[in-house]
């Protein structure tokens, strides 16, 4: 790994998680990939109204390869070694109340991506890394995966045990190590943006 330091006192789980392609593909129990599933589920999100949905498998399932075949070509080549995938959805509608009707949500995808980081960090405790990709068959994904047409499918996620960087090609090997971040001073501004 690199050295990679925080700015300032944070958790160690936050500078551990990082997004690799090189999985070992290995069998993921169950019990495991729903504890990371757990986690997202307790995301925050505006009003309460927990727009995330989930498709799953792990690679035992009978579902694996169709969820495989999901990813646009250059992220199936190396996902195909995690062992879980996780496709994420968002519902852009929110339920309408006391006989009003269903109303747009502006901050669906937002809530999805806390949702994302809540599944990241969790598979990062467990000892798994979490990749999340936007590379993946949106206009198949929801026939598919018989997913209602008021979610959209936001991203898929690949979990596993960190693989050997070998099986990569060698432009992605030599890009598998975690990644530095901008300096706070480049992104948090106190007052005005400056």
């Amino acid at each position: 790994m690199t050295d990679r330091k925080p700015d300032h006192p944070i958790e160690t789980l936050f500078v551990d998680r990082w997004s690799p392609r090189a999985f070992d593909g290995s069998q993921m129990p169950e019990a495991d990939l729903m504890t990371v599933l757990e986690a997202a589920r307790w995301a925050p999100s505006a009003f309460n109204i927990q727009p995330w949905r989930f498709v799953h498998a792990r690679r035992s399932d009978r579902d694996w390869q169709k969820l495989v075949d999901l990813l646009n070509p250059f992220n199936r080549d190396w996902a195909q070694h995690a062992s879980a995938l996780v496709y994420l959805f968002s519902d852009t509608e929110v339920d309408g109340r006391d006989g009003k009707p269903n109303r747009p949500s502006g901050t669906h995808s937002f809530d999805a991506g806390s949702a994302w980081a809540h599944a990241a960090l969790q598979a990062t405790a467990l000892g798994y890394h979490a990749h999340a990709m936007a590379g993946i068959l949106m206009e198949e994904i929801s026939e598919q995966l018989g997913v209602p047409e008021r979610f959209k499918p936001e991203i898929a996620i690949a979990i596993g045990r960190l693989g050997d960087g070998s099986q990569l090609s060698e432009d992605l090997r030599e890009r598998e190590i975690p990644s530095h971040r901008k300096s706070l001073g480049e992104i948090a501004f106190a007052g005005t943006w400056s």
